[in-house]
């Protein structure tokens, strides 16, 4: 899953695609490095981003969504919102996927409308509320935590209807570095290995931090996780750096 974000204020790569042409300019790399999926985010979720409204996400999506569709028809598109909304309109434009950071925590309408347009959903494990999404909390145990959290959100799911399910522990999400290499350690134990896991460590804080680098310069310590996230039966990886990514995949299976 190759990551499009068409925002002005993401972390790393902020205002980069956030025009048409650029936007569509990306995606075609992203395909070309070897992506199946291209993920649009229109609203950076990093510490203290500029939050926007549905009808703004909208507005900044704009045809993005239908040009790549048209230019690439064989690319899947996830769309990355919290809002039910902004998932209707995305459901109008063609996407094939919902990447929900929320868990439906930040929208009431949102599994209702993920179980209508019956589109795959990808559920990840987050603070319950927009304003503590970043608040760090050291679990008891971090494993158990979000399996007890997944194991309500997804039975939740399948009572609305939503039968097709990814599951994402939402690495750099309000939680400590000490836990997220917990998660790393023990991926194999998250979501009892029912349902496919979507991974997305790149350019993430707890890497970078720790080692004095910038979140550009970690490329061999996350292609190392990724292995090792691999190796666990991870089944999708979620990176802006899709060229490098693809390599450590097709050596991860020419090994096995």
């Amino acid at each position: 899953m190759g990551i499009l974000n068409l925002t002005p204020d993401s972390f790393s790569d902020g205002g980069q695609f956030n025009d048409g042409k650029l936007a569509l300019k990306h995606a075609e790399k992203l395909l070309n490095d070897g992506a199946e999926i291209i993920d649009i985010g229109p609203q950076s979720t990093r510490p203290n981003a500029e939050f926007l409204s549905s009808e703004e996400e909208i507005k900044r999506i704009g045809n993005t969504i239908s040009r790549i569709k048209k230019e690439f028809p064989e690319a899947l598109i996830s769309l990355d919102t919290f809002y039910a909304e902004t998932v209707k309109f995305g459901f109008n434009e063609g996407i094939d996927l919902i990447n929900d950071i929320s868990g439906g925590q930040y929208d009431e309408k949102m599994f209702d409308t993920a179980a209508e347009t019956k589109l795959p959903y990808i559920l990840m494990h987050v603070n319950p509320s927009y304003e503590t999404m970043h608040n760090k909390i050291r679990f008891e145990d971090i494993t158990t935590e979000e399996n007890l959290y997944f194991s309500e959100k997804v039975n939740q799911l399948l009572e609305k209807g939503v039968n097709d399910i990814i599951l994402d522990p939402g690495f750099g999400f309000g939680k400590t570095v000490e836990d997220q290499m917990k998660m790393i350690h023990e991926t194999e134990y998250l979501g009892w290995g029912r349902l496919p896991l979507l991974i997305g460590i790149s350019r993430k804080s707890f890497i970078y931090k720790p080692l004095g680098k910038s979140p550009l310069n970690i490329n061999e310590e996350t292609q190392k996780l990724h292995w090792k996230i691999l190796e666990q039966g991870a089944r999708i990886l979620r990176v802006h750096d899709v060229a490098e990514t693809k390599e450590t995949l097709v050596r991860f299976l020419r090994k096995k």
